[in-house]
């Protein structure tokens, strides 16, 4: 894709739109260290060496493009306080899709203002399989670092990719989601 295309996506007459990077074509492991909050990249905690192996459930498939605009994304601030085992189907009742980390990531790159201490969010479209079929009971969640344990003291402040389990509840996450998502013409296969 020329940068004429993706000015003119960005420029195509749907301002709530998101300009995304398929999740095949790039990891959350590469995306998380461009989130910069006063001086300082982010990171993946620790203990989620297996971050890119996070992948889209049923309910978040992007479509088989290499770009994609992602439509109507809320941060789910409403939902603050749910687990995402109650979340998940709230947001699919509601006709709506559950945000991929790597959609979550590239938000917060296009828009840096949404990420705020207090009112962060999960990104429970993506999730691990395990071998069985089974998924995983971690769902990946972008917050901002208070600088304790193994974050250590100089990532204070700085963007966070980590996790929850799916059955715990948060007062300051809410769980991204979006009405739509559309292939952006000309961007080739995913």
């Amino acid at each position: 894709m020329t940068a004429a295309q993706v000015r003119e996506a960005a420029e195509s007459g749907t301002p709530d739109a998101l300009l995304v990077i398929h999740p095949d074509r790039v990891r959350p492991s590469a995306l998380a260290p461009l989130l910069v909050r006063d001086g300082k990249p982010g990171f993946v905690v620790e203990d989620m060496t297996d971050v890119d192996a996070f992948a889209p459930i049923d309910a978040a498939v992007p479509p088989e493009s290499a770009l994609y605009l992602v439509h109507g994304v809320d941060r789910g601030d409403a939902m603050a306080n749910w687990s995402p085992d109650e979340a998940l189907p709230a947001i699919a009742g509601a006709g709506r899709t559950p945000l991929l980390l790597t959609e979550g990531i590239l938000w917060l790159l296009q828009r840096p203002d949404v990420l705020e201490r207090n009112r962060c969010f999960m990104t429970v479209g993506s999730r691990l399989r395990r071998a069985n079929g089974s998924l995983d009971a971690r769902t990946p969640a972008l917050w901002i670092s208070n600088g304790t344990g193994r974050d250590g003291g100089a990532r204070r402040h700085a963007p966070k990719v980590g996790w929850c389990w799916a059955g715990n509840r948060h007062t300051w996450l809410g769980f991204a989601s979006a009405a739509a998502r559309t292939p952006l013409a000309g961007s080739g296969p995913a």
